[in-house]
């Protein structure tokens, strides 16, 4: 009888998981395939003059699905007869194929509950290396499986393009999945890295910087974007007239509108990133002889049917309208200024812990590159050739738009997020008087020991009174700080020793009990052991208590206190001690 040593069973169980993360690549490019197979399936039964049989139209699916990786399309049913090829990608279609893909990768190198518990037998799943390659083989499976069999059809890929940008795409989206469910660990450097490079990503002020920078770069990225996509917005608007006749006259049933109107919303990204290179100046190309910028439109433009091409400018010089295009890079700087300095001076927060000038120089100029080189990708696939001739170069230029980028973002981000710094160390209130002593600061040996130890978040800044801090309102955390240390609160009146005003009271040494009576309250003949006196508090303790005193007369209880005096040998001990123990007869 044979037994199976525990090597052989973490084999066997790493092999199944190797090949469950294969057949999760497998599925999620079937899934993507599948949803646009479906969609171009139901615009084909839809049209009355369909162009080709079912055989066609799935090929045509494949393309397109094809097209949404990055892979060159080629149509070879022209007027001239010559192969013309289709580079522009609509980026609307690229998020389905990426989402589906770093799902997949992040599914299967994230530890599930079944591995977590036979970690002690050594079935711990696979490693983050194995589920990259299992899921990035899987996934690239169906797309060679799709590209031989797009091959005769109306729109089949390029060969070349299928290693890149394809393969390098899918790869890129695989490793994201992995690195999320890894927990998005920023470091250790590669081992191969210089020894600097390794000492600084160990540091983690270093790596707040870096994110700092990171995300600055992600909103000035935004900022192009939206204005670009505002851009587009306001040109349609006000050739609307033109759009219309363009979109009427490609298609006269409803399915050919309904896949006209599907390919221009794809198409959206792509003309928001035109808006965005129009806005940084270098402006976008018409064709081979004509380019748009901000100055005007030179040459003449070679311009398909389309409703979203109504947006162009007309020809001739550029007008203060299209120079208010310019607005666009100057929100962008704005932005990564703004969002470098929240994290540079954060609000309400000691000077000490504020970053110096040269580190938010460098932090500012590191987002304004990562602003760049992200323009530079995103146009790089906004724009492609769409034909031959003419038509071969369509769309904004990267190896121009993204310097463009970079110079707008470095030029006046810097000078504004050193502005923003110096407004948010300045020092409010009645400060400016040379005899109010300056508040206690922080040392910076201790604030910076406190920023490497705390973490940077904005989520939970705030006033003491639980509302968050406004970039309008930078005093409210100040009050609430002043109200720990006498003031009643943000909404109340401050205490003379939160002021910073002197009180002629204090000046005068004004002492808050000298207005109280010399004479002792203890004695027998002031007003508190009269009748009336204590009848009152005899009356008021007996309906205080509901019922639980009995009724006894003010002036026997006032006797019985009498022979107590009488009694007591020592005169003086209930007047020491008036709440003391009783004597005892």
């Amino acid at each position: 009888m044979t037994q199976r040593t525990p090597k052989v069973t973490v084999r066997r169980n790493r092999t199944l998981d190797l090949v469950s993360a294969l057949v999760k690549g497998v599925v999620a490019a079937g899934l993507g395939l599948g949803s646009l197979t479906v969609l171009v399936m139901v615009v084909w039964i839809s049209s009355p003059y369909p162009d080709s049989g079912p055989g066609g139209a799935l090929r045509a699916a494949a393309g397109l699905w094809l097209l949404a990786h990055g892979a060159g399309l080629v149509r070879p049913d022209t007027l001239s007869g010559v192969p013309a090829p289709v580079g522009m990608v609509p980026l609307l279609l690229v998020l389905g194929p990426v989402w589906l893909a770093h799902r997949a990768a992040r599914d299967a190198a994230e530890p599930q509950e079944e591995l977590l518990e036979g970690a002690r037998d050594g079935a711990a799943g696979p490693s983050r290396a194995g589920a990259f390659c299992a899921v990035t083989a899987g996934y690239l499976l169906v797309v060679a499986g799709a590209a031989a069999y797009a091959r005769g059809g109306p729109l089949y890929p390029d060969p070349e393009t299928l290693a890149f940008p394809v393969a390098v795409l899918v790869a890129g989206a695989a490793a994201a999945g992995v690195w999320t469910a890894a927990g998005r660990p920023f470091g250790p450097a590669p081992s191969w890295s210089p020894l600097a490079v390794q000492e600084a990503v160990a540091r983690t002020l270093f790596r707040r910087r870096a994110e700092a920078a990171f995300r600055s770069a992600a909103a000035g990225l935004t900022m192009l974007l939206g204005g670009g996509a505002l851009l587009v917005a306001v040109a349609l608007g006000r050739n609307a007239g033109a759009a219309q006749d363009a979109f009427l006259g490609l298609a006269g049933d409803w399915s050919g509108r309904v896949a006209v109107l599907l390919l221009a919303a794809a198409l959206v990204p792509n003309a928001a990133l035109w808006g965005a290179a129009y806005g940084l100046g270098p402006g976008f190309s018409l064709g081979t002889g004509a380019t748009a910028t901000p100055l005007g439109l030179d040459g003449t433009p070679a311009l398909p049917r389309f409703p979203l091409l109504a947006a162009v400018p007309d020809q001739g010089a550029g007008t203060l309208p299209n120079w208010a295009a310019l607005a666009v890079p100057v929100a962008a700087a704005l932005a990564v200024a703004w969002f470098v300095v929240r994290r540079a001076a954060p609000a309400d927060a000691p000077p000490a812990r504020a970053w110096s000038p040269r580190e938010t120089v460098l932090v500012t100029l590191l987002a304004a590159l990562g602003c760049g080189v992200g323009t530079a990708l995103l146009t790089a696939v906004a724009g492609g050739p769409i034909g031959t001739g003419a038509l071969s170069a369509f769309g904004p230029v990267w190896w121009l738009t993204g310097p463009a980028a970079l110079v707008w973002t470095a030029v006046i981000g810097v000078p504004a997020a050193l502005l923003m710094r110096l407004w948010r160390l300045r020092t409010p209130g009645w400060a400016w008087r040379r005899d109010v002593p300056e508040a206690d600061e922080v040392p910076v040996a201790e604030a910076d020991a406190e920023e490497a130890e705390e973490e940077e978040g904005e989520e939970g800044e705030g006033d003491g009174a639980g509302r968050p801090r406004r970039w309008w309102a930078p005093w409210r955390g100040r009050r609430a700080t002043a109200g720990e240390d006498g003031a009643a609160g943000p909404g109340g009146p401050a205490s003379p020793a939160s002021s910073s005003v002197p009180s002629p009271a204090a000046a005068s040494g004004f002492e808050p009990y000298d207005f109280l009576p010399t004479d002792p309250w203890h004695e027998k003949g002031g007003p508190w052991h009269g009748k009336e006196t204590r009848e009152a508090r005899w009356a008021s303790l007996k309906q205080g208590s509901g019922g639980l005193m009995a009724d006894f007369p003010a002036d026997r209880t006032a006797d019985r206190a009498d022979q107590a005096d009488r009694a007591d040998p020592v005169p003086d001990r209930r007047a020491a001690d008036p709440d003391g123990p009783r004597a005892t007869p």
